[in-house]
């Protein structure tokens, strides 16, 4: 694959199967749904990330789930965006956001890293917050639980419920913003 027009697509999580269902995990959720169905697999790279090359809808992608803890992704992200020769600007993070309701998705280009540690890790490495992102809801912790401790936590049996069918249209919303754009994608899925 030649890196133009190229697009890295990394999905935010922790590793390890104590954290595959966790709120956290949402971005590893997503890129296995993107990685079955353009019939990718995932294979260690050097820089602490698994990685499948891939094609969505013919667009030439790389999937990427960093192997670092979530606070620590910005470095594999940069050295995936080195070794592929992507710009940022072709850089899409699926993650976790506490201020939308469960499900709920917000696609947008930069912005702040809302205390998120993972987007504040790749600030730093980037020096810059511009790339996009796919913000998948997981909702406020109830009562008074630490969100640091809420997010570590599974998704809930109500949630499990329609979780599958919401890791799908997350992966549809990574799927057009990488084909058709991120204004085509956000009218479409920030509704």
């Amino acid at each position: 694959m030649d890196a133009e027009g190229r697009w890295l697509v990394v999905g935010l999580g922790n590793p390890g199967p104590e954290y595959l269902a966790n709120r956290h995990n949402i971005g590893f959720l997503v890129l296995e749904v993107l990685a079955e169905r353009s019939r990718s697999s995932f294979r260690g790279h050097r820089v602490r990330a698994e990685v499948a090359e891939t094609r969505l809808d013919g667009v030439p992608a790389v999937l990427a789930r960093p192997r670092s803890w979530m606070n620590e992704s910005g470095g594999p992200v940069a050295g995936l965006l080195s070794y592929y020769s992507v710009q940022p600007q072709r850089l899409v993070v699926v993650h976790d956001e506490l201020d939308l309701p469960f499900a709920t998705l917000r696609l947008k280009f930069g912005g702040g890293d809302n205390g998120h540690n993972g987007l504040r890790s790749i600030r730093r490495s980037l020096g810059s917050g511009d790339y996009h992102r796919v913000r998948f809801g997981v909702g406020r912790p109830p009562g008074r639980l630490d969100p640091a401790v809420y997010v570590l936590r599974d998704f809930s049996a109500a949630e499990r419920k329609d979780l599958d069918v919401e890791v799908d249209r997350a992966a549809d919303a990574v799927q057009m913003l990488v084909t058709e754009g991120l204004e085509r994608a956000q009218n479409t899925f920030n509704g």
